[in-house]
């Protein structure tokens, strides 16, 4: 079937006789709901995404733009009900730094160039999520582990909430490292303009007090309101506090970036393989774990496709990357949202807004959007997950530890880099490193497994081995070693060793000829080999390597109660050299 049959069957699926799928199934009684969640997310959203514009360095209203469009497109096609698609901390991080390091010349940030060159990448990563739908490349995103994950968001976290102190103060922005920027902020306290710092103190004051004592109540919103009247009617702009200024009304521009070519796109691929990995591990968490949470499911491809739309329709309404939000996810279901209709009349609000009353936003102190955006940083910082990790598996602490501080203090890209080589090879340690258990029965006749040690046996004469990985070639002879100890160390000398191969489906040809050299060990010190609980697939396979043959069928049991049952039906040793006849 062509490649691209899919992604036309997904497209298709969006539709039924000319109806949205977010409206084939709905219920009229969620629109109330669906009305008044959207409402509120509305309310959160545009200071929020406001705010991201400072991480990504482009004009306050591309931060609307990324919940008009993008999110229209992914309600109209995505499979997930509740997903909230607009701007994101970390994507705007990754899209900041990766531009940043491409050197091109004039490319400064909050240009019209820059603006360009943000879309441009939100095309390329329109293309890569195409691509990994008909590629099937959605496991990509499995490779963050958890642990990895939050101490990548960690250093996000970190890197976003200390980006925003030179504008909370008025000072100005420092250049370099993350190093030399802090030593910057700090050398320069004394420059701080008092005006500047209260609002962005009245900001947090507002908000936190707000999720305090009215948690329902947007107090981001609250805040810039207050913020935006006290500006004004003060005359901020005298007392020497920057201010957002005109900000570009009207719909927003439809068509593609202007300045760039395709050769320009080749340059910005790194940054979108970038942006994608984490767009397909951070959607689709997002989107499993609320759709659990109403005993939905949710068709991963068919997100990447919308995701993939949504993208695309960034890129030529003059905006950039989007990706699911978890934090606004949550407050739509907090609202108690039931569908994409909610998301959709947000986006509406917002086109309502940027079209007709963006001038209100003049006197809005940057301090303020810093001071929103420094929360949201502290929300990315997960000291309780890793407090968790650190007490439940102390390795993969310090793994995330590492990843946060090189997001941090050395790169986004190169933070995301390490994330998915550190999940991989966590990965490769598990399953070369994995748990082992000799298998016994209690005296109900009940299986027992006990960490695998030497001087440990199942019933005197027998030693029933777990593995719990697969067998492979790198972890084929260690597994052939752990069982030869066992033997070596056994109380009573073994004359049965069983595999218990719950936990093996299959094995390649290296993990079959270590297997085979293991019988050959196994059957010369006088014991019988078998296996229970094995897959038909497993047996085929070791069927066709030819290791089967060196124990028979008749040494494969379907349960381990089989395999007991055979050794006391047989406990005797096995014969290792066949005795010549006489005469």
């Amino acid at each position: 079937m062509p490649r691209w049959r899919p992604f036309r069957r997904h497209v298709e699926e969006a539709t039924v006789r000319g109806v949205p799928v977010v409206l084939k199934s709905y219920d009229r009684r969620w629109l109330s709901a669906d009305l008044i969640a959207g409402v509120t997310l509305a309310a959160v959203a545009i200071p929020e995404v406001m705010g991201y514009t400072s991480i990504s360095e482009t004009p306050i209203v591309t931060g609307l733009y990324t919940i008009i469009f993008p999110t229209i497109m992914f309600a109209l096609i995505g499979s997930s009900r509740l997903l909230v698609v607009g701007a994101d901390s970390a994507t705007a991080a990754i899209l900041a730094a990766g531009l940043a390091g491409l050197g091109v010349a004039g490319l400064t940030p909050y240009s019209s160039e820059w603006v360009a060159w943000c879309s441009l990448t939100a095309l390329v990563v329109a293309v890569l999520l195409l691509l990994s739908r008909l590629l099937r490349l959605g496991f990509i995103g499995d490779f963050l582990s958890s642990s990895v994950l939050i101490g990548f968001l960690t250093g996000v976290g970190v890197q976003v909430l200390t980006g925003q102190l030179p504008s909370m103060f008025g000072i100005p922005k420092g250049t370099g490292n993350w190093f030399e920027q802090q030593w910057h902020f700090i050398t320069n306290l004394g420059s701080t303009n008092a005006w500047t710092l209260a609002f962005a103190v009245l900001t947090l004051a507002i908000i936190l007090g707000f999720r305090r004592f009215a948690p329902k109540v947007p107090g981001a919103l609250i805040a810039v309101i207050v913020t935006i009247a006290l500006s004004y009617f003060l005359d901020a702009a005298s007392h020497g506090v920057a201010e957002v200024g005109a900000v570009q009304g009207g719909f927003p521009p439809v068509g593609l970036p202007q300045g760039v070519s395709v050769s320009d796109a080749v340059q910005v691929v790194p940054v979108a393989v970038s942006c994608l990995i984490l767009i397909i591990a951070q959607s689709a968490a997002t989107a499993r774990s609320f759709a659990m949470k109403h005993g939905d499911r949710v068709d991963v491809n068919r997100d990447l496709v919308g995701l993939s739309f949504a993208n695309a329709a960034a890129g030529v309404t003059g905006t950039f990357v989007v990706n699911g939000s978890p934090t606004k996810t949550e407050i739509l279901n907090e609202q108690g949202g039931k569908s994409q209709i909610a998301n959709i009349t947000m986006a509406l609000i917002v086109l309502v807004i940027t079209m007709f009353a963006t001038a209100l936003l003049a006197p809005m102190p940057k301090s303020v959007l810093g001071a929103i955006v420094f929360l949201i940083g502290i929300g990315l910082v997960d000291v309780l997950g890793l407090k968790l990790i650190r007490k439940k598996a102390p390795v993969e602490f310090w793994i995330a530890l590492v990843t946060a501080v090189v997001v941090c203090c050395v790169g986004v890209e190169q933070g995301i880099i390490l994330a998915i080589v550190a999940s991989i090879l966590q990965l490769v340690e598990r399953q070369y490193r994995p748990k082992n258990f000799v298998v016994g029965v209690d005296a109900q006749g009940q299986p027992t497994y006990q960490q695998a040690e030497p001087g440990l046996q199942s019933v005197p004469g027998l030693i029933v081995f777990r593995y719990d990985a697969e067998l492979f070639y790198a972890n084929a002879n260690r597994f052939a070693d752990d069982v030869e100890a066992l033997m070596q160390s056994a109380p009573d000398k073994p004359t049965w060793v069983v595999l218990d191969c719950s936990g093996i489906d299959d094995v390649d040809y290296s993990a079959g000829i270590a297997l085979s050299n293991l019988v050959d060990y196994v059957h010369a010190n006088d014991a019988h080999f078998a296996l229970a609980r094995a897959d038909t697939q497993l047996v085929d396979t070791l069927d066709s390597l030819g290791t089967l043959d060196r124990f028979g069928r008749d040494h494969v049991f379907g349960n381990l109660e089989d395999a007991f049952a055979a050794f006391r039906a047989d406990p005797s040793p096995r014969t290792s050299k066949a005795v010549p006849p006489s005469g």
